[in-house]
This record gives structure tokens, sequence and C-alpha cells, in this order.
């Protein structure tokens, strides 16, 4: 099966050595997502991971699907505190369509504000 490898100019384009989404057969596999470049930068985790999600969702339009699609996400964050802020906008986001998820601490991300990175696998 051929690779497809696409980058989103709204989505700002990558400075380091990654793709936005890869599409392989019928699965989207997304790079990790933060609010970086959005105004919910240095809000609540919360509000980042809905940003985030705004994010995964314009890709999933862009190959006719929804949020709905979603197969697997995995979630980085980076404080314990965050996570009932993180799970609430993650199940509005999700409705009643929720994916396999995995849930990870890290000490940090690539910006000292940033609370939220997603990952995701999305069914086409």
């Amino acid at each position: 099966m051929t690779l497809t490898r696409k980058n989103f100019e709204e989505l700002g384009l990558p400075v380091g050595p990654y793709t936005h989404v890869v599409k392989h057969g019928d699965t989207l596999f997304t790079s990790g997502f933060t609010a970086f470049g959005t105004e919910r930068r240095t809000g609540s985790a919360s509000e980042q991971t809905h940003a985030v999600l705004e994010q995964l969702e314009f890709i999933a339009a862009q190959f006719g699907r929804t949020l709905a699609d979603l197969i697997k996400v995995t979630v980085f964050m980076t404080d314990p505190a965050d996570i009932p802020g993180i799970r609430n906008a993650l199940s509005t986001g999700y409705k009643d369509a929720v994916p396999a998820s995995s849930l990870v601490m890290v000490s940090g991300l690539f910006a000292p504000e940033l609370k939220v990175e997603i990952e995701a696998i999305i069914a086409v």
C-alpha cells in the first residue's frame, strides 16, 4: 500500500522533521498536536484539549470524516491535576463515539506553557 503524507497550511506548516498526517490504506495517523499557535496556547489543559480536538476535527474533515471516526488517541499531559479537565474536554468532543485511548504523563512538552499533546489514528 502507498503512504500519503499531507500537511495543512491552516494548521501551520511543520518547522521540524514531521508530517501532520500520514495515510496508509484506510487509516490516518497524525503527529502529536498541541494548542501551540492557537489562541488557547496559554489556556487551561481543558482549553488546550479543545484546541487540539478542533485540529483533529479539521484533519478528519479533509478526508470526509469526523471525530466519530477516531480509532485511538494518545494523550500526553504534564500535570495530574489536569486529568478532570482533559477528560471533560475529551468527553465533550467525542460525544458517543469514544475511541481507544492512552493517557501518558510526561515531564514537559516542547514549550513550557503547553499542558496537552494528542496524537490520533482515524479511520477513513
